[in-house]
């Protein structure tokens, strides 16, 4: 098996219109698609595991990264209270800037409320990086990100440790008696 790369992000929203406003627009990604028709069918229902499925989306570029985003016309009602970051299932999406604290501003200025002040790591391989999270209209949770220099060598150390230390899988699947 070989899985080259990760092709895209999706995210559900409530209104594929102002999440293309916001995510276009307001933050500056590109449209690598044009928004897609209502479609619907027994081939879609059965690959997204959703009887009756009929949706709309959309793919946006940030870089080479795509976010799709996705409208089902047949959520379910009281489905619209997104994850806390803490739940299972909960994902966010970080979005890499060169200079934080001037994309923090320009996002304020245009309206975007923060979650906190930007925060910066002070030690171990991502000593230096610096991120804040935020919120698209839905309540989807983003993250701003910049990315200081890690060392190759320390990484690799790292990845290298952890992967001697850890549990087997069977120590893991096993369950205690």
């Amino acid at each position: 098996m070989s899985i080259t790369s990760v092709h895209h992000t999706g995210i559900i929203v409530t209104d594929l219109d102002r999440s293309i406003y916001f995510y276009h627009d307001v933050l500056g990604l590109r449209f690598q698609s044009e928004p897609s028709p209502w479609f619907s069918g027994d081939d879609l229902a059965r690959g997204v595991g959703v009887p009756g499925a009929s949706l709309r989306q959309v793919c946006l570029m940030a870089g080479d990264a795509v976010v799709e985003l996705v409208e089902y016309g047949n959520r379910p009602e009281g489905n619209d209270t997104p994850i806390q970051q803490n739940y299972l299932g909960a994902m966010h999406v970080a979005l890499r800037v060169d200079d934080i604290v001037a994309t923090k501003a320009e996002l304020e200025a245009k309206g975007i409320e923060f979650l906190s002040d930007v925060n910066v790591v002070d030690d171990g391989v991502l000593a230096g990086w610096r991120w804040v999270y935020f919120h698209d209209p839905d309540g989807i949770t983003l993250e701003l990100v910049e990315v200081a220099y890690v060392n190759q060598d320390d990484r690799e150390r790292g990845i290298a440790a952890y992967l001697a230390g850890r549990p087997s899988l069977e120590s893991l699947t096993t369950p205690a008696s």
